[in-house]
């Protein structure tokens, strides 16, 4: 991934959207710090604006019958005096 500095990529603006249409993201740094990313519309419809099916989203999402959320107990439940029916 290239890197261009905050005024490179203004003053170029058109030739950094070109090199993410071509050569995929580029960084955007400030001061020696990565700040952004630019990528191109392919790019970010592929992998970040999608939104699964519902079905897909439920599968996906969380633990399977393999993998049980939590850890579950013998519990045969409490004692518990009814009292005497006759009273």
């Amino acid at each position: 991934m290239a890197k261009w500095q905050v005024q490179e990529a203004k003053a170029k603006f058109s030739e950094l959207i070109d090199q993410a249409e071509h050569d995929g993201p580029q960084i955007v740094t400030r001061h020696g710090e990565e700040r952004a990313v630019v990528i191109s519309i392919e790019d970010y419809r592929e992998n970040y604006h999608k939104k699964p099916d519902f079905i897909t989203f439920l599968l996906e999402c969380g633990p399977t019958i393999d993998e049980p959320l939590f850890e579950r107990q013998d519990d045969y439940g409490r004692d518990f005096d009814f009292g005497d029916p006759d009273e």
